[in-house]
């Protein structure tokens, strides 16, 4: 018998040329797709050089790319380890591979090493958790190391059985962490019957003679004689070992080839035999991380794999929070790696929310977005009819109960209201986000960090005009730019970009500046009453709505008037909603406007100096929150900004983020602040002009209570008990407001070209005769559809209907959706456009003041703004007493205001109220800890 040589080297080629073909195949569909293997050498071992060279080679040749991290000698463990971090961090490797031994002067542990490399990247399969799976046989999980890969791999292709393993003997020689350990284990998962041999192991050779399938790994020449082999047995040579000879330096394997030959059934060669395979496999296992990495998500029909929550549902239904508390929700770790996220975009808070990479956008850049639908309302009542529980319920119908891919967008509530009388913005009853005292108390910090930011400006702004008015100009120049130590005034890239404003040639040394251009540089000359910017805090506070600042003694007199807003009607929460990445948000700071200068022209966030700072403090804010609702469904809580001088939407960023990970047919929901024709309206025109994105389909929130006020009802008064109007059954009522409010919000939101569903937001006073008058109007008035729902009490199972009827809405090719207006329509025309065609006046009156400032905004070149409305949310109207659709009126513009960094002008409809009071008894009065559990209560 002569046994049939093995050759390592035929093999390898056949998995190289398999792996670069799915390689090619996969850039087909995925242009930009790469496999990148990362190889960390440390010291600059020949042999190493040489092993590696190999790996780089064979990676280039097909298709794949190598990356080699060399490191000194003298590199200490703990610099080794955030190398380690920094290559699990980047998302741009697919594989990591330490090459051993290390030739390192100082000592480090090399398994300490090796189990940082991120599971998904040991593709090498050498880490404690690919080695435990291994190991625990969970093969669909595990990365097999690369040699016992190759081994297994061989003897199924030269015997042309996959099962040849199946009831064999094998028997490991070795039990190395790298060969002979994991080589026993996937044989043994492979139905082989295993034994492991090493240096205390007595009669070795009677147990080799068993062998059907030798593997040996033990590091001495020809250890294993002919007479050590059963006849036909499989014998895989994984020694290296080096001749004696300094000049040769040839290559043995641990087994007696030629012997061996004689009586073996197949043999692997050293070299040309384990070794190519090592390599090939190496690349291999690259590949199918890369896949398994960068194409998550990315397949068409790719379905989340996501544990669904069941709450128990109680009747009379209990409060809001205390069903949060009685549903455990998971780790957001869980709920993150559920949807696609991986480890390394993920920085958690605690164990129930987290922030989310924005490299997210850039790793799923290829996959195509999901359907983009926004919930908005007919005009409310005081009391609300429901958008926030409509969008979680819609979520949780979608996820849990039709098992689509969806992601819920909302905006982070401030802390004014959760104290003082309207309570959080969980959503509320079986449809909210969960736990809702962490999505109501800080959250991440991102309030804060605006509030930050946002009095970090106000007090640049009053210090700048405090030392303009105290320094002669010299002084000024030469604490704005003072010398260095070799006598050269360096100017910072902020004061630069000054200069570039001012027309001003940028220089190295601001001493060449004439002292013309120094006093341009140095004075801002700020106009103290066109300031717009104020301070800020996130509690309802009534007596910071007029204040008087510079009272203290050391500012000698500079004194003026101003105001506190509360932290969510700054810009900056408008511009972190609008931005779309840091660098557009630190643009967008460089932009805000912050009065005038006695010249009239606009002094801005970058004059001051301070774009850059804001920026900084605000760093962390542009990552979404991650949460999840009552039904474990996932949820992005990000920004929050006003909804009347501002758009009122939750993030671009977070829309986009979560249109990437649904896929192509999953989708987000997202709502629109106030009624229809504020928060929807803003949505399509600021929101998706900015975004880019393109709306699949508006749901439309109505109460049959909302709709009997705009029928001509009693008022509807917060905290006072509804009249029986409400309670009863009124279907002249009912049909009044449908055919006034309700069908001036579904024609308003057919203006834009996307399906309108109707949803019925049912409370337990209505009656099935109500119920069914608002589904046939609003089906003839054009909605696509109108579904009665019961999220509130139901969860997701009262939304199903709601659900469906979105699917079937937003099948097939997108909608043709369209803008209201032309932003090169003059600032006034854009204004008397929303008024006529949303509001339903029939012509608008500018103040004087109003005049003022459009003609100054135009001047300044602030024309081509989009329009924000600030405006009552409870009528259509400037009067919040006018209900239903009223006609024939003029919409007065007592003022107009201009958020430029946000990228928008809003004129003013009436007083708009920015920082709210403390009424006589706060949701405050409720709110109680425990001070041994730590459990909150009262929240609502």
């Amino acid at each position: 018998m002569v046994a049939e040589i093995v050759s390592g080297l035929e093999y390898s080629k056949k998995v190289l040329h398999d792996v670069g073909e799915k390689i090619a195949k996969t850039r087909e569909h995925h242009p930009h797709f790469e496999a990148v293997l990362a190889i960390v050498q440390v010291g600059n071992r020949g042999d190493s050089n040489v092993y590696i060279n190999a790996k780089l080679k064979k990676a280039q040749e097909i298709g794949a790319h190598g990356k080699l991290i060399k490191l000194p000698d003298t590199i200490t463990q703990g610099d080794l380890k955030r190398e380690i971090m920094a290559l699990n961090h980047d998302n741009n490797i697919d594989g990591i591979i330490v090459q051993l031994p290390l030739n390192c002067k100082h000592e480090i542990d090399a398994d300490y090493i090796i189990d940082l490399i991120d599971p998904l990247k040991d593709v090498d399969g050498l880490t404690r958790i690919n080695a435990g799976r291994l190991a625990r046989g969970e093969l669909q999980r595990t990365i097999f190391p690369c040699t016992p890969f190759g081994c297994l791999y061989l003897v199924q292709q030269a015997t042309g059985n996959p099962n040849f393993v199946s009831g064999k003997e094998v028997v490991v020689l070795g039990r190395s962490k790298i060969v002979g350990s994991p080589a026993a284990a996937l044989f043994l998962w492979h139905h082989g019957t295993v034994t492991i041999c090493h240096s205390k192991t007595p009669n070795i050779k009677e147990k080799c003679l068993r062998a059907d399938i030798l593997i040996v790994a033990i590091g001495k020449k020809h250890f294993v004689k002919a007479d050590w082999i059963k006849p036909g047995a499989f014998v895989i040579d994984c020694g290296i070992n080096v001749g004696e000879d300094p000049t040769s330096r040839k290559i043995y394997g641990d087994v007696d080839t030629e012997a061996a030959k004689e009586v073996a059934g197949y043999l692997t060669p050293v070299p040309g035999g384990v070794g190519p395979m090592t390599v090939a496999m190496l690349i291999r296992n690259t590949y199918e991380q890369a896949k398994r990495r960068r194409l998550a998500g990315k397949e068409a029909n790719s379905t989340w794999n996501v544990e669904y929550l069941k709450p128990t549902l109680l009747q009379p239904v209990p409060s809001d929070i205390a069903i949060s508390r009685a549903q455990p929700p998971k780790d957001i770790e869980k709920v993150a790696g559920e949807v696609g996220i991986h480890p390394d975009e993920l920085d958690l808070y605690g164990r129930k929310k987290a922030k989310v990479s924005l490299d997210i956008l850039e790793r799923l850049n290829d996959v195509k977005n999901g359907k983009y639908v926004v919930v908005a309302g007919i005009t409310p009542t005081p009391l609300g009819e429901g958008k926030s529980t409509t969008t979680i319920g819609l979520v949780q119908a979608l996820g849990a109960h039709l098992h689509k891919n969806v992601f819920a967008c909302v905006r982070q509530p401030s802390q004014g209201p959760t104290f003082g009388i309207k309570g959080g913005a969980a959503g509320g009853g079986y449809s909210q986000v969960i736990p809702m005292e962490e999505f109501n108390l800080h959250l991440t910090g991102d309030i804060h960090a605006i509030t930050a930011a946002n009095n970090l400006l106000a007090a640049a702004i009053d210090a700048r005009m405090f030392h303009e008015s105290t320094q002669p100009t010299d002084a000024l120049f030469n604490r704005l730019a003072p010398k260095n130590k070799q006598g050269v005034r360096p100017l910072s890239e902020i004061q630069l970009r000054r200069l570039d404003r001012l027309g001003i040639p940028r220089v190295a040394d601001a001493e060449h500046l004439s002292e013309e251009q120094r006093v341009s540089f140095a004075r801002l000359n700020i106009d103290p009453p066109t300031i717009t910017w104020n301070r800020v805090m996130d509690t309802n506070d009534r007596f910071l709505r007029k204040i008087e600042i510079g009272l203290g003694p050391n500012e000698k007199g500079h004194t003026r008037t101003t105001q506190f807003d509360i932290t969510v009607a700054s810009e900056l929460m408008a511009i972190l909603a609008l931005t779309t990445s840091l660098a557009d948000m630190q643009q967008r700071i460089a932009r805000i406007v912050i009065g005038s200068d006695k010249a009239g022209n606009p002094v801005t966030a970058d004059d001051i100096g301070v774009t850059d700072a804001l920026t900084v403090l605000m760093r962390d804010t542009v990552r979404p929150n991650l949460m999840q609702t009552l039904e474990g469904t996932p949820v992005f809580v990000h920004a929050g900004p006003f909804a009347n001088i501002a758009h009122g939407q939750s993030s671009i960023l977070a829309d986009k983020v979560a249109l990437k990970l649904v896929g192509q047919d999953g989708f987000v929901i997202t709502e629109a602040g106030f009624g229809a024709d504020i928060g929807m309206e803003k949505f399509f025109n600021i929101k998706c002009r900015y975004s880019g994105l393109q709306p699949s389909a508006v749901v439309l929130v109505a109460t049959v209570r909302a709709l009997k006020m705009h029928g001509g009802g009693p008022a509807v008064v917060a905290g006072a008990p509804l009249k029986h109007e409400y309670l009863d059954e009124n279907i002249p009522l009912v049909e009044g407001g449908c055919d006034s409010n309700l069908r001036k919000q579904i024609e308003n939101a057919n203006k834009f070209g996307i399906p309108v569903i109707v949803c019925v937001n049912k409370f337990a006073t209505d009656t099935d005769k109500e119920l069914e008058l608002v589904c046939s109007k609003a089906k003839s008035y054009g909605a696509f559809d109108a579904v009665v729902s019961e999220h509130w009490s139901q969860g997701g199972a009262g939304a199903v209907a709601l659900a469906k009827s979105l699917v079937h809405a937003t099948e097939g090719p997108a909608k043709d959706f369209k803008f209201l207006y032309n932003l090169e329509m003059s600032l006034e025309d854009k204004i008397a456009t929303i008024a006529k065609e949303i509001y339903g006046a029939d012509r608008i009156e500018l103040s004087d003041e109003a005049k003022e400032k459009l003609e100054r905004y135009t001047r300044q070149g602030f024309s081509k703004l989009p329009i924000c409305m600030a405006k009552t949310h409870l009528s259509l109207s400037s009067d919040p007493t006018k209900k239903g659709a009223p006609t024939g009126f003029t919409l007065p513009i007592r003022d107009v205001r201009a958020s430029v960094g946000a990228g928008f002008i809003y004129p003013l409809v009436g007083e708009m109220t920015t920082m709210p009071g403390l009424n006589t008894r706060p949701c405050f009065y409720d709110i109680t800890i425990d001070p041994v559990t730590e459990i909150i209560d009262g929240l609502f």
